[in-house]
């Protein structure tokens, strides 16, 4: 039994890779178009030929894909064999046998491995090195991934204090056995679907739909990517940005949660002034 099995069957690791393939089957040419536009949003482009890319914990190869098809040249990898499996099925029903997208499995704290990955244009790892179990790690080693010039965009979890321990015990119920994740899923999943259902209300639109215009996603797929996701891993907004401006990045665009989820950041590696989303300038210090 390899070490990834071993930590699953100890309720150490969530199964990624199997809610991967159970999202695959709702993935549509709409789910994926709304992924190419979110890259597109964040990174403040309208096509990545002649750019390389590296997918850090690839998952379910969404946007690896949206990446391909933006023409960068992609390299794929993720710890989970399921999740790697996903990802070389998009690749064989979208870009079968190209030599231009690379599928492999691999560890991000695995630095032989990292290192020889060469450098990218642009470094891509959302919602992922917070699953890792050295978080602080596998952001040095993603950002040694980036070539001068280049792009880091990552997501990490925001740090909520108390309330980020208390889902660190519900993950580690659900991850415990049949029972502790049948028990979190009829606790939590009615919430979830009630503060869904609150949200859409008020926003006047349908709760499935308006969620998947985010990035494409599946909201009950992240429901149980949730509740599941072991390891896990937090950082404030000040812990992250500062990590990166002591190893020379600079913040180039930031969206922030107040509560439960992502915060995004784009960084660029050199010299220049920062901007969040707004447009705001930031020159040094937290923020």
């Amino acid at each position: 039994m390899n070490t990834f099995e071993t930590e699953v069957k100890e309720g150490k690791r969530f199964e990624f890779g199997k809610n991967w393939q159970s999202f695959l089957t709702t993935l549509t040419d709409e789910r994926i178009s709304i992924a190419v536009s979110s890259i597109k949003t964040m990174l403040g482009i309208d096509s990545l030929s002649g750019k390389t890319v590296l997918d850090i914990g690839c998952g379910s190869g969404l946007f690896s894909l949206a990446a391909r098809k933006l023409g960068a040249r992609v390299h794929s990898f993720d710890y989970d064999p399921s999740s790697v499996a996903c990802t070389q099925e998009l690749r064989k029903r979208y870009f079968p046998n190209d030599s231009g997208w690379i599928v492999e499995q691999g560890s991000v704290l695995d630095e032989n491995f990292i290192k020889a990955l060469g450098s990218f244009d642009i470094v891509y790892s959302w919602g992922v090195l917070h699953h890792t179990g050295n978080m602080w790690s596998a952001l040095e080693n993603a950002a040694l991934r980036v070539g001068e010039n280049g792009t880091l965009f990552i997501a990490i979890y925001n740090d909520q204090g108390w309330k980020s321990r208390m889902w660190k015990k519900v993950k580690k119920t659900y991850c415990s056995g049949q029972l502790g994740k049948i028990l979190m899923s009829c606790i939590f999943i009615p919430y979830f679907f009630s503060l869904a259902l609150l949200s859409s209300i008020l926003k006047k639109q349908n709760m499935f739909s308006g969620y998947k215009k985010n990035r494409g996603m599946s909201i009950t797929h992240d429901w149980h990517d949730w509740l599941g996701g072991l390891p896990f891993e937090v950082a404030s907004v000040d812990q992250i940005f500062n990590f990166f401006q002591q190893r020379g990045f600079i913040l180039r665009t930031i969206t922030t949660t107040p509560g439960l989820g992502n915060n995004q950041f784009v960084f660029i590696k050199g010299s220049g002034n920062c901007v969040t989303a707004s447009g705001n300038e930031i020159r040094g210090g937290a923020i």
